[in-house]
């Protein structure tokens, strides 16, 4: 997930610098919304793991 909003992250910079505004803010947006779901997915692996909540059992 990380992954796809960095991906995002970079092909927004590129359109940016090119000067396709639609784009960029496009990618930007999906950059924005890929990372939200990992901090979220992080932040529920990492409650879950000090709770002693096995998610892979």
């Amino acid at each position: 997930m990380l992954y796809y909003a960095l991906l995002f992250l970079v092909i927004s910079f590129v359109a940016g610098l090119l000067g396709f505004r639609g784009i960029e803010s496009g990618a930007a947006t999906i950059s924005k919304v890929f990372f939200f779901i990992f901090l979220l997915l992080a932040i529920g692996i990492a409650l879950a793991a000090a709770l002693g909540i096995s998610l892979f059992a």
